[in-house]
């Protein structure tokens, strides 16, 4: 009796009369769940309605379950307009393009007017290599928590005296617990192994000992995540020396913003990284790094902002909304168009138009 080879019978073994499982265990809805969802849509200042048009094709494209209440506000207003407000805690969620905010002056951030009038206090940004765009590392994937609400964002500054300007940095127990708690039921949710709490308490003993103490807390009651904690200089070291130690950072609020955007360069670039700010109630998806860039007149006049960073953060969007199905759908497209490198816009190398993207994501769609 002839005996089959090693490679024959692992080729019987995954020949075609083995039915292939395309799919996972399925999503059970419960009744109503395929209702259309309203959100409220901010397209914002410069490339943003350019960006935000790109969610709206591809949502047109995929029949996603969503439809779109819009309002047009700009980064010079004084105040975000009442009924904005009003929109986002009807519809809970909120997908918005940069806001400028100008520089110096007596004109707030309306970015963080929204996080604090919203109670957005966990702000969450992705960071990971995509296939087929190169980086100087690999195996990069971190998700960097940022306390929203407080900190040196507290907005608390006067003029002592002519020439001398006094600028509070505000820590609270409550505010550093709660994020401490996002971080660790985060990691929990999503399977993750590490929290890495950043700070600088050697320095700022009281604030950032307060901090490192809530974090400390809260670590106690996630036995299984490993939990440690580095100085923020030396995190901005090893970031760029050696990323793939790092899993989940939760940080106070400024921290976060040069953490983030340090890891998002190294990753990819803040044109490809999703994120989101949230609170108890309410969430806003945005691009993840440099939320507030609104990019320039040339790209504007061109039209070659790169949508991938919104439509990623979109797609977070529907996995919130609970339309799994159609979350993967948008991911996998936006992430194969990336693979085959044929259209790219200019910060990735490439020399395609936003719109240009945009189709060949809608022709990437299952």
């Amino acid at each position: 009796m002839a005996r089959l080879s090693i490679p024959v019978l692992k080729h019987l073994l995954t020949s075609s009369s083995t039915p292939t499982l395309r799919r996972s265990v399925t999503y059970m809805p419960r009744p109503g769940d395929g209702a259309p969802r309203p959100v409220t849509l901010i397209p914002g200042d410069g490339i943003g309605p350019l960006v935000t048009n790109a969610v709206e094709q591809v949502m047109e494209a995929m029949h996603a379950p969503v439809y779109f209440e819009k309002y047009d506000i700009h980064g010079d207003m004084m105040r975000v307009p009442s009924e904005v407000i009003e929109s986002i805690k009807k519809n809970k969620v909120c997908l918005k393009g940069g806001l400028a905010t100008p520089m110096g002056g007596g004109v707030s951030s309306l970015n963080v007017q929204l996080r604090k009038e919203l109670d957005l206090y966990a702000s969450l940004v992705n960071c990971f290599n995509l296939q087929g765009l190169p980086t100087r590392h690999e195996n990069v994937d971190i998700v960097v928590i940022r306390e929203n609400t407080e900190g040196e964002y507290a907005g608390l500054e006067h003029e002592v005296v002519p020439g001398v300007v006094e600028s509070l940095k505000v820590i609270t127990k409550f505010c550093s617990e709660r994020i401490a708690k996002y971080a660790f039921e985060y990691a929990y949710l999503n399977n993750r192994k590490k929290v890495t709490a950043v700070h600088k308490a050697n320095i700022m003993k009281l604030a950032d000992g307060l901090f490192l103490e809530s974090c400390r807390e809260v670590a106690t009651k996630y036995p299984g995540i490993k939990y440690n904690e580095i100085i923020v200089d030396n995190c901005c070291m090893q970031l760029v020396s050696k990323p793939e130690q790092f899993d989940v950072m939760v940080t106070p609020n400024l921290y976060g913003n040069l953490v983030a955007n340090t890891a998002a360069g190294i990753a990819g670039g803040t044109g490809v990284m999703p994120g989101g700010n949230v609170g108890a109630d309410h969430a806003i998806f945005e691009q993840g790094a440099s939320a507030g860039n609104v990019g320039n007149d040339k790209l504007l006049e061109q039209k070659t902002a790169n949508p991938v960073a919104l439509l990623l953060s979109s797609a977070m969007m529907l996995r919130h909304l609970q339309f799994p199905s159609f979350a993967d759908r948008l991911e996998t497209a936006v992430k194969r168009v990336i693979s085959e490198s044929h259209y790219r816009t200019k910060d990735l190398g490439g020399t395609s138009t936003t719109q240009e993207v945009v189709g060949a994501v809608i022709g990437a769609l299952d």
